[in-house]
């Protein structure tokens, strides 16, 4: 098999390990620097998961007022600051429009490209990566997956790596371990979700055994199991009536490992499991953290948000005469479908029949979260490079000449936008400091 490379004789300038949105930011942002990126990645084409997750409408970032957009990040908000203050929601949307893709602001404030789709901007995108005006094009090397880092000094007394990679033959359907010199990395390999796709969160061990510190990864962005009434999940009766549907308009509240209490509305879906969907996306982070701590979480929907408590209980305890509780419900609060659902499998015929129970449970349905579905589910994951490790620039402190970007540092955020705008600032925050790095070691 013949390694598409420069002769090893003289290490590369630059090997961008990943082909996400953080990467390819990083290798537009060294391309026009005006050096020689390679970029190389475990599969056959670059984006799959910035593909996939365009398939709904691709959710650019957010346009909310930067304060409210910074806090989404939650614990990692001291450490994205600078570098969101930097290149941030403003600047996505500008680079977009570089490449020709016009945005809009959604009725919920997110942004998306103006036709909705992920694949005719990264086509505008890789064209601009192969045909650059700065005359330095990006190689790409698919079906290259990296099984080893190694950091040498050279004769020079400068760091030189050496990436060992798996590289598929197409042809042959063999594989062979290739060697390759660099004089500096940038690794943007992901998280841990969504594996088909190129992120199987492998790097951890292999960045452990170097000295790099990395928080575990979990699941984020995800569905959660239900308990049932009985600690069992849903009772196969609403698991076959109302699975794949959606709980539009309802307030979900919950308390945060800190004892702080949250209430956000928005919609989610029942699954055959238990939940998932923004507004499960929302809580996440805290709800997989309660469970941890204490092996559950209990958190409360209100199913009509527009009405208050006292305005709920007038509606119940409205005399019926012979119509059923449904009926009633349906035709004095507008309850039905899954809502009236969850009703009838939490509460017993007794609380059904009592107004003020029945109205308590309108306004305030308790449910048990017991689990969060497995990681590889997840839109995201939590954990990751942990922020102690990396230096300023997000070169990482056990390696030298070596960067990181994207989702494998340990940072999380909701669905939104926050993720996709986060990933390409670290990514063009790591370029730069890759940059500085190069030209400090000229």
């Amino acid at each position: 098999m013949k390694l598409d490379l420069p002769t090893q004789s003289a290490p590369l300038e630059i090997a961008i390990v990943g082909g996400g949105p953080a990467g390819l930011m990083a290798a537009e942002k060294l391309s026009e620097l005006g050096h020689k990126v390679h970029l190389f990645d475990a599969m056959p084409s670059v984006g799959r998961k910035f593909l996939l997750a365009g398939k709904g409408g691709l959710n650019l970032t957010h346009s909310e007022e930067s304060e409210k957009f910074l806090k989404r990040y939650a614990h990692s908000q001291s450490h994205l600051a600078p570098l969101l203050a930097d290149w941030g929601a403003p600047e996505l949307r500008a680079w977009a429009a570089g490449l020709g893709v016009e945005t809009f602001v959604g009725s919920s404030g997110r942004v998306f490209p103006k036709e909705m789709k992920a694949a005719p901007l990264l086509r505008s995108w890789l064209n601009r990566l192969r045909h650059p005006t700065s005359n330095c094009p990006v190689q790409f090397h698919m079906r290259h997956r990296l099984t080893a880092v190694q950091v040498n000094k050279s004769p020079t007394g400068h760091s030189v790596c050496e990436l060992s990679f798996e590289v598929k033959d197409v042809s042959s359907a063999q594989t062979q371990l290739i060697k390759v010199k660099t004089k500096t990395v940038l690794l943007a390999l992901g998280g841990g979700s969504w594996a088909r796709l190129g992120s199987d969160g492998r790097w951890v061990a292999m960045l452990e055994a170097l000295g790099v510190p990395v928080r575990a990864l979990e699941s984020s962005n995800c569905g959660f199991h239900v308990g049932g009434r009985e600690g069992k999940g849903w009772t196969s009766l609403f698991q076959n009536k109302f699975a794949g549907l959606a709980l539009k308009s309802v307030v979900l509240q919950w308390t945060s490992p800190e004892g702080l209490v949250h209430r956000q509305q928005g919609e989610f879906v029942v699954t055959d499991y238990g939940v998932e969907g923004s507004l499960i996306y929302a809580a996440s982070a805290d709800l997989r953290e309660v469970i941890k701590q204490n092996g559950e979480v209990r958190v409360q929907l209100d199913l009509l948000p527009g009405r208050t408590l006292a305005q709920t209980f007038k509606e119940v305890q409205h005399p019926r005469g012979a119509r059923s509780l449904s009926s009633h419900l349906k035709s004095r609060l507008g309850l039905e479908g899954v809502k009236m659902g969850l009703l009838n499998e939490f509460l017993t015929p007794e609380s059904l029949q009592n107004p003020e129970s029945l109205a308590h449970a309108i306004k305030g349905l308790s449910l048990q979260l017991t689990a969060t579905r497995p990681m590889d589910e997840a839109i995201s994951t939590a954990g990751g490079v942990q922020w102690s490790g990396l230096q300023e620039k997000l070169q990482l402190q056990a390696l030298p000449g070596v960067f990181c970007a994207g989702e494998m540092l340990d940072w999380e955020a909701p669905t939104g936008g926050y993720l996709l705008t986060a990933c390409m600032s670290t990514g063009v925050h790591a370029a730069m400091g890759l940059n500085a790095y190069l030209k400090g070691h000229s």
